[in-house]
């Protein structure tokens, strides 16, 4: 029996970050200054500033026009009802008390994680609104990975984490370093193979897919501007064998099957991958290759045999229902 991990030690309590009487202490860096400059030209005004108890990277808590501020492009599509839930209930309590994080962009203001809140604010007519101002652009990327107090579905992550590899490769700065840099704030490199696929196909069933590309797909040491192409490649790919699932469904359909679980249970058998042992705790899975994976799975849905399904071979299905319509 293999070695268990070691546990990882739980900090003493009190022993992470700054005390409070640090957290206004110390000389402020001149990217703080500059932003703060920045904040008074746009007709905003800091608040306060401070150094995060955590790490101790200096903030800026600022009110700025709420004209100059926008969401990032790479968010999440907005909930109308969701937007408009909130302008009820700010305007019942007549509080604005959840500052978004921002960052500088251009001639104004980025927030990449308030767009409902700011929409909501400007739904009631604001004229300004509190943010946490970041120095950073960078950070703005990272946010998607610590908001995980609202769970996203999987069309929602992978649209945003396509996004934001757009937004990074249009930047001089950034698009030349490789997609493995930005591991954390991709999370799981299947989401940028799946964020072009929903992008192409709103009703992709990403979630039928999602275990395949998991084992098949790695973060790539080639610039992220370039390789954003490769991912478009796999993807086009990917709706290629989901248009071949789909014409077998259509043809086990014909035949009399009938069940919510044709898709999955369709996919189940043309993944060769369901071979391959899977890995003991502690271990990591072995990785296969995408296109070789993929491209069994369309000569095998090409030569798909409806003749010898069974209706009780469907039961086998029903272990896959819970990802057929993720994000559809």
């Amino acid at each position: 029996m293999g070695k268990m991990p070691p546990r990882k030690k739980k900090p003493a309590a009190g022993s992470t970050g700054l005390v409070v009487s640090d957290m206004t202490s110390g000389a402020q860096s001149p990217a703080v200054k500059e932003l703060a400059a920045r904040v008074a030209k746009d007709g905003g005004e800091v608040l306060a500033s401070y150094r995060d108890p955590l790490g101790g990277a200096w903030l800026l808590l600022a009110a700025l026009p709420i004209d100059k501020v926008e969401p990032t492009p790479y968010q999440r599509e907005l909930s109308e009802t969701h937007a408009d839930r909130l302008a009820g209930v700010m305007q019942k309590v007549g509080r604005f008390l959840d500052p978004l994080i921002a960052t500088a962009h251009d001639a104004g203001y980025w927030t990449p994680n308030g767009m409902h809140r700011l929409t909501a604010m400007k739904r009631l007519g604001a004229k300004a609104i509190v943010v946490l101002l970041l120095p950073e652009p960078e950070i703005a990327f990272r946010i998607l990975a610590l908001n995980t107090e609202k769970a996203h579905n999987l069309k929602d992550k992978s649209l945003e984490v396509v996004r934001m590899a757009r937004a990074l490769s249009e930047d001089s700065e950034m698009s030349g370093r490789p997609e493995r840099d930005w591991a954390f704030e991709f999370e799981e490199p299947a989401y940028l193979t799946i964020g072009h696929c929903y992008e192409k196909n709103g009703r992709f069933a990403g979630g039928a897919y999602m275990p395949i590309v998991k084992r098949t797909d790695d973060f790539s040491g080639d610039p992220i501007g370039e390789n954003l192409a490769v991912r478009a490649e796999k993807a086009a790919k990917l709706l290629e064998l989901d248009g071949k699932v789909a014409e077998v469904v259509q043809k086990l359909k014909a035949a009399g099957f009938q069940s919510a679980y044709l898709k999955p249970f369709v996919i189940a058998r043309l993944n060769p991958l369901r071979f391959i042992k899977a890995a003991k705790p502690g271990q990591k899975a072995p990785r296969a290759e995408f296109d070789a994976t993929i491209d069994k799975m369309i000569a095998g849905a090409d030569k798909f045999d409806v003749g010898k399904v069974k209706q009780q071979d469907l039961a086998s299905a029903a272990a896959y229902a819970g990802s057929a319509d993720d994000g559809a």
